[in-house]
């Protein structure tokens, strides 16, 4: 009879008391399966990086065709809505998967406020990347094919017409501050997040380019900039493309985790709930 009773509570016993979904390495195996912990090291790790790429490469291939030997007539608005409408897409659809970052500055700010796991910080970063070659290279293949010569001056400073000094820098860094804060609070804060992050950090993007693509272009993005500098194999001022956004993410990250205004006030509860 003990051992009868004793039966009855093993099986009545919730299985996800011991292994709650979604904690750990993987999903826990009853021993019949090897293929449950490849499963599950396959959807935490390899499949954001994945998506990652995939975005990267469509959000890039994108902008790469609106801005492509930069006619006169193109202006800033047609990038500025290219840029900011394949952004917002690419993060409603593949933003569940990985979070939709497909910007290196993005992947660093998040990381430094917690809602990054280490462990993907590079591949993260190498993904996009290579996403940005894959963009630009495809864009530089389609028109190739459509007759012409195609021409990328630069890495995204062919976009402002102009060559890049040192006004160029603190655009990036005050642009990439910008869009970096708004994904950080839309997205990813658990407290302020909102279903219309995509649309917020897209617009954000549009509103970017507009404002400041006459002094610096605006790339806010060192994987689309390497893109294209690797297409065009023109390096020049290329720096400022990896700085500028690096040195935004970095204000951001400082400013969510160090500066507390309304601490004074009792409301910085949520402003800093974000996920370690």
């Amino acid at each position: 009879m003990a051992l009868s009773e004793s039966k009855t509570e093993l099986w009545d016993l919730d299985i996800s008391v011991i292994q709650p979904e979604g904690k750990g390495l993987g999903p826990a195996t009853d021993g019949t399966s090897g293929t449950k912990p490849f499963r599950g090291v396959f959807e935490q790790f390899v499949q954001p990086c994945l998506a990652e790429l995939l975005g990267s490469s469509l959000f890039i291939f994108v902008g790469c065709l609106s801005v492509i030997e930069n006619t006169e007539g193109t202006g800033r608005l047609q990038p500025a809505l290219a840029h900011g409408l394949a952004l917002g897409i690419v993060i409603a659809v593949l933003g569940e998967i990985s979070g939709g970052h497909f910007n290196p500055a993005v992947s660093v700010s998040v990381f430094l406020i917690g809602g990054l796991n280490i462990i993907l910080l590079v591949p993260y970063i190498l993904a996009q990347i290579c996403g940005g070659m894959i963009g630009a290279g495809l864009a530089k293949v389609l028109r190739a094919f459509g007759g012409g010569t195609v021409t990328f001056r630069g890495s995204i400073q062919h976009s402002a017409g102009r060559h890049p000094d040192s006004t160029s820098h603190v655009a990036e860094v005050i642009m990439t501050l910008f869009l970096t804060m708004v994904v950080c609070m839309g997205a990813v804060n658990e407290c302020t997040r909102s279903l219309l992050a995509p649309l917020c950090i897209g617009l954000t993007v549009t509103a970017d380019i507009l404002a400041g693509g006459a002094v610096s272009g605006v790339c806010m993005n060192p994987a689309r900039a390497f893109g294209l500098a690797m297409v065009a194999n023109y390096w020049s001022y290329h720096w400022i493309y990896w700085v500028g956004p690096m040195s935004g993410a970095l204000l951001t990250a400082s400013f969510i985790r160090y500066c507390r205004p309304l601490i004074f006030w009792g409301l910085d509860t949520c402003l800093y709930n974000f996920p370690v």
